[in-house]
Formats: C-alpha cells, structure tokens, sequence
C-alpha cells in the first residue's frame, strides 16, 4: 500500500506523449490511455490525425498535435523524427513516448536512437517490434520457443500456395506478412481473408508485388464459445514482468473475427505461461498485446503479436487502478512499480462495438455459471471462473468524469450511419427491390466467379474477406 502511495504522489513529473498513425477515429485505446495518465496527474499530449477524433475533446489531454506531413512511409520513417522534434520543442522537456498501433512502435523503433534525448522509450533493439509483429518471423519465433501455433506455410509461387492451401485444409487463412506495408485505398487486399478455394489461394500469391509483403496461409481455427483469449503485459527490460494478465473475448467486431467488444479478464495458465515465454525469450521491455485461439483440441495457439497497448488494455487494471501504461512509464521514469493485486472478473466494454455485434450476432454475452472449485483435469484448460469475483465494467467510451469523448463518439458513430444509409438508398426509389437484392448478391457471385482459374489481364482483386477492414466502420451485409 505504501508503494502504490508513492506512485500516486510523484506519478507525474515527466509528461507524456501517446503516439497513433492510424486514421481510426474511434481508436478507444487511445483515449484510455490518455485518462489513464491523465487522471494521476500526468500532463498528456496526443499526436495522431484530424484532431484526434473523439478523444481529442478528452478533458486529460493538454494538447493534439499533427502526424508527419503528407503522413509516413512505413519504409521511410525519417518524417516522424522531424515531427516529434517539433512536439518535444512545443513541451519543453523529455517525454514518454507511448507508441499505441503497430505502424507507431514499428516506427519508433527505427529512429529511437534519433528521438533518446527528447523522449523515453522500451529498449527495443534489432527492430524488434516489426519482427514479431512480421506474422512470417512470428510463425519461426514460435516454433523455435515451442509458442503454440496454427500451422502455417509460406508459399514461394502460386502453385505452392494452391498446394499448401488444399494440404492445410479448406478453408485457411491467408494473411499479408507486414500488414503496415498494405498500400491504402488498395483494391481487394486485405490483411487477412478466409480463403475458400486453391484458386483464390494463386490469386493472391499473385497480389504479392502490390501488398508489399509474403503471403501466408494458415489452417483455420473456427470461432465459438470459449475460444479468443488474449493476454496484456508491461515489461521491464530482459522480459521481467510489471504487470500481466489474460482475458477472453465475449463479443467481437466483426462478429467471430474483430476486436475485443466485450472482454472478461480471467485467467488462464497455459496461455500465460506461453506469453511469458515469449517475452522473456525476446528480452522485451514495453507493452504488448498478445491474440490466441483454442483448438478442437483445447490447446490456445498464438494467432497475433502486437507490440503495443491492446484497444482494451484498461481491462487489466488492478485494484488501485494500475494498468499496463502506468506500468511502461513508471518503469521509464526510473519509478517502482507497485506488486498488482486483484482484478480479476473485470469487463471492458466497448460500446458502439458491443452494440454492433449484439445486433449482427443477434445475442449479448451470457453469464456463465460458476464452475465447481476443483481444477480442471486438462492443466491446459482455463481456470474456472471465481464465483466471488464479478469485477466491475469499464467502458471503452463513458466515463462519468470526462463525458465529452462519449458524446463525441456517439454523435459521430449514428452520423457515420446515417451517411452510409443515405449513400445505401440513393437511387433505390428508381431500381426498386431488385437493385437490393442484387447488391445483397453481389458478394456470392463474386466469389462463385473467382473459383475459376485467373486469365490474361486479370485485375489483383481477390475474393472478399469474411470481415469487413475496417471495423470502425458500420458494415451492412
């Protein structure tokens, strides 16, 4: 208790700066980081793109700040050094620097050695953070520290990614191995799609040049109850913990294969010994998030490395309100950071997800009932859930003593809808059903027509994904 004390008193001392490149304007991790550094005193600044979105109206934020100019190229991410001189020179002083997507600590970690005396940062050498978040390079690392994993092959020509398609099982997963590198506004591409046939598997081999990066496929480890697990961790350098934890996803947006909607922080050892692992083997300091699926066989493999704060990361708050960034920068700044208790039982919320897939998953998250207090007799099964412990919700959004951001949110969630349902009605009135019902077919037929082999002059578009890209985006399907 006494160190927790400490913490709250000189907490504050070394502003910070929360770091996102994405153009998500509904990024709530962002803005839970910004309360959380805000609400202990810490002077907070936020570079990110168009103000900030919602969070920008945040009453913890000192100030938003423009991203790079003309923004960054993932390749070339010599802009952001000259930004970030330009918010440390606005502030003062030192800062840290909390890097929250991938495209963000990728970066970071490439001009670190430029940004050290103006801004504290996890200790990341030999670009660490794009190599496990290199879904190639996480596939080795995994089978080097014997990690769980789903199979997975990386094709060298089409014809072995037809081969290794029909070998691994249809459907498989098909992931790009740099995501970062996608290029914007690219037609058809995605970071990840279920691929249904051997010859929608060649096709996308082919779009190999215009990704930017290898193809992977990956046997495909269904959705259903019980099976998305993630774990969360702060860590000090060589891999030592600060604070840890893992959790199961409720709902997801999309449905079955987005982000945490709503999560439920429980435990679960073989997941956590597995994360652990991981990090003390990478010598990791910093914050990671880390995805698993369960198997048909009950064993959780890791699908997903991101080397910065989840979206839901306030889900492992402890009972003094300690959370994963709190940990990083009490670490950075040469503070304690006191021995985490409780928290166990917690639910985030991310409402305007939660409220998506309620509706297109025509179901809320049920409440389980305890299980019996004896262990499960598989060692690589969850714990059960303790009865006592029914923590209490954090909301991604609302927050009773910082509003504006949830008014915001909700104001520019119903106007994004409003606008795609007048973009979705124009011209109905003149076409009549039957322009619904074909635009309702349009994806079936796609895919029924790409089954066929590709011909002379065919365009990189391969068969739509099961989920939408964005899933900030309100998707009617």
């Amino acid at each position: 208790m006494k160190d927790t004390v400490a913490m709250h008193a000189h907490l504050n001392h070394v502003p910070a700066v929360v770091l996102r490149l994405d153009r998500n304007p509904f990024h709530h991790g962002t803005l839970g980081a910004v309360r959380s550094l805000g609400r202990r005193g810490v002077e907070v600044h936020a570079v990110v793109e168009g103000g900030g979105g919602p969070m920008g109206s945040s009453r913890y934020l000192r100030a938003v700040h423009p991203g790079p100019a003309g923004g960054l190229d993932p390749e070339a991410p010599e802009s952001l050094v000259d930004c970030l001189t330009v918010v440390s020179e606005r502030i003062g002083r030192p800062a840290v620097l909390v890097a929250m997507d991938d495209l963000s600590a990728i970066a970071v970690s490439r001009v670190a050695p430029l940004l050290r005396e103006r801004f504290r940062i996890p200790h990341q050498p030999d670009n660490l953070p794009a190599r496990v978040a290199d879904k190639a390079e996480l596939s080795r690392l995994c089978a080097r520290w014997d990690v769980p994993h789903p199979e997975t092959v990386v094709p060298a020509s089409g014809t072995e990614a037809a081969e290794a398609a029909w070998r691994l099982g249809l459907p498989v997963i098909a992931k790009w191995s740099r995501p970062w590198l996608l290029p914007s506004g690219a037609d058809g591409l995605r970071s990840t799609t279920l691929v249904h046939t051997t010859a929608e598997a060649r096709r996308l081999y082919e779009c190999s040049a215009e990704a930017g990066s290898r193809l992977l496929l990956q046997r495909f480890l269904p959705a259903g109850p019980d099976t998305d697990w993630f774990f969360h961790g702060a860590f000090a350098r060589g891999g030592r913990p600060l604070l840890a934890g893992t959790g199961r996803k409720e709902l997801s947006w999309p449905v079955r294969t987005g982000l945490t909607a709503v999560g439920r922080r429980l435990p679960d050892p073989a997941v956590e010994a597995a994360a652990l692992r991981l990090a003390e083997r990478l010598g990791y300091q910093g914050i990671l998030d880390l995805d698993f699926r369960r198997d048909e066989r009950g064993v959780c493999r890791l699908v997903d490395f991101n080397p910065r704060p989840g979206a839901q990361f306030r889900l492992f708050t402890d009972a003094s309100g300690l959370d994963v960034v709190q940990a990083m920068y009490l670490d950075l700044t040469g503070q304690q950071v006191p021995q985490p208790s409780g928290g166990t039982g917690r639910i985030f919320v991310a409402e305007n997800y939660a409220l998506l897939a309620a509706v297109r998953g025509r179901s809320l998250p049920r409440r389980r009932p305890a299980a019996p207090p004896a262990a499960p007799a598989d060692p690589g099964s969850p714990a059960p859930e303790p009865a006592a412990e029914r923590g209490r919700v954090e909301a991604a959004w609302f927050a009773a003593d910082d509003l504006r951001p949830f008014v915001a949110m909700l104001a520019a969630f119903l106007g994004r809808g409003a606008v795609k349902g007048a973009r979705a009605l124009r011209g109905v009135p003149a076409q009549g059903r039957r322009t619904a019902r074909a635009v309702v077919r349009a994806p079936r037929q796609r895919g029924r027509e790409q089954r066929g082999g590709p011909t002379a002059g065919t365009v990189c578009r391969p068969a739509p994904p099961e989920a939408p890209a964005e899933p900030d985006e309100l998707v009617s399907r």
